[in-house]
């Protein structure tokens, strides 16, 4: 496999290139040998292998085959028989295939990190690296295990957030359809009935008049400008670089960059715990936390904070500097740093902000929910109202 490296030399140069090897794994640690430092590796003209549609595979399903994998290698079941077993009984093409590979690699005296890592792009980089710390420590369906329970708390996690924010998403979305319809099907109705007035409407009736008036001009060229801004947006975000400062953005939104910026410490430093715990050393745990975490600003921030440490900088001093966590967050780092118990710190850091996650998403939800419906309530009752202004005006001249 080909790799495009960006590598730092111990004169502090800064170079670029090409190099072949049999796995991303293999490289790290070929470059490092040579006291050459990873600043950024990323695969060349994508995974060899296999290509079969659109590769995916379900994170339940990968979570079940890790779990069971780990019970039958702490049953002493030797790992390649432990792999032909389990890859039998798959029924996703991809992952079948892709287990396939692994077993044939592993059976011929690859280690199952280096196999697992010839598919990195269907496989998370914490995972990869936790297998390495398994090897490494020979005690592999531990951490197997210690990965299923941080894939399970994530998971946990990231869908509590999303179920607490898809009540306010669908209330947003009925208020402007509802909008949406009064204004083009409704108004047009009313406006042509006001033709026959003798009388000059109501200044909010015009303008509610003119608006659906020029909504229903344009509304090819107004849908055709959304769905054009959409690509826009989408497109823009997948350039190199964009995708960053756009979280960068996030993270500065009141109330919502706060949450965001909490959940990514919170997955940072789960991250950290189960690799640190697994015997990854900590600069190798960063590399690896910065390609996990949803927000790429925060990732460039912890490649510059793992570089710091690579030269001896101090762990927490480094993350203070470059603000990738809060400050509450950095100093519970620092006593975890100081005493010899990071890895405890770091668990207890993602446990505590979990829940802090939880409240505030909650808090803000209670917020929101309310205040959602009485700004559709008053946007609906202001339109209804000056569509009938009109008509109360003129039954008060027919009672004269």
């Amino acid at each position: 496999m080909e790799f495009r490296c960006r590598l730092g030399t111990a004169a502090g140069q800064v170079i670029e290139g090409v190099y072949v090897a049999p796995s991303e794994a293999h490289l790290r640690r070929e470059l490092e040998d040579k006291g050459l430092h990873v600043l950024a590796l990323t695969p060349r003209g994508g995974v060899q292998g296999f290509s079969i549609g659109r590769r995916k595979i379900r994170r339940d399903e990968f979570l079940i085959f890790n779990q069971e994998l780990a019970t039958l290698l702490k049953a002493g079941m030797p790992l390649v028989q432990s792999l032909d077993i389990l890859r039998q009984r798959l029924t996703n093409p991809v992952f079948k295939a892709v287990l396939d590979d692994v077993h044939e690699k592993v059976r011929g005296g690859t280690a199952l990190s280096d196999a697992f890592t010839a598919h990195a792009d269907l496989f998370p980089g914490v995972y990869t690296a936790s297998l390495v710390a398994g090897e490494r420590s020979g005690s592999l369906d531990t951490v197997l295990r210690r990965f299923v329970t941080y894939s399970k708390v994530i998971d946990t996690v990231r869908k509590k957030t999303f179920s607490a924010m898809l009540y306010p998403a669908i209330l947003t979305v009925l208020a402007v359809v509802l909008v949406g319809i009064i204004v083009v099907k409704v108004v047009p109705a009313f406006s042509g009935f006001y033709e026959s007035f003798d009388q000059e409407l109501p200044l909010i009736t015009r303008i509610i008049v003119a608006v659906s008036d020029v909504v229903r001009a344009n509304l090819i060229v107004l849908t055709a400008a959304l769905i054009g801004g959409g690509v826009f947006f989408a497109t823009w975000v997948k350039r190199p670089g964009q995708r960053a400062r756009f979280d960068r953005v996030l993270l500065k939104l009141p109330v919502v960059g706060a949450i965001a910026h909490k959940f990514a410490t919170s997955q940072i430093a789960r991250t950290l715990a189960a690799l640190v715990g697994g015997g990854i050393p900590l600069v190798n745990a960063l590399d690896t936390a910065a390609t996990s975490t949803g927000n790429r600003h925060l990732g460039d921030e912890l490649r510059v904070v793992a570089e710091r440490v690579r030269e001896g900088r101090g762990f927490a001093q480094t993350l203070l500097e470059r603000h990738v966590m809060p400050d509450v967050a950095i100093k519970m780092i620092e006593v975890g740093e100081s005493t010899g118990a990071l890895q405890e710190m770091l668990t207890s850091l993602a446990d505590f902000y979990d829940e802090d996650v939880e409240t505030e998403v909650s808090r803000f939800v209670t917020l929101v929910e309310p205040v959602m419906l009485v700004f559709m309530g008053v946007v609906i009752a202001g339109v209804v109202l000056a569509l009938y202004m009109p008509l109360f005006q003129l039954s008060t001249v027919v009672g004269r």
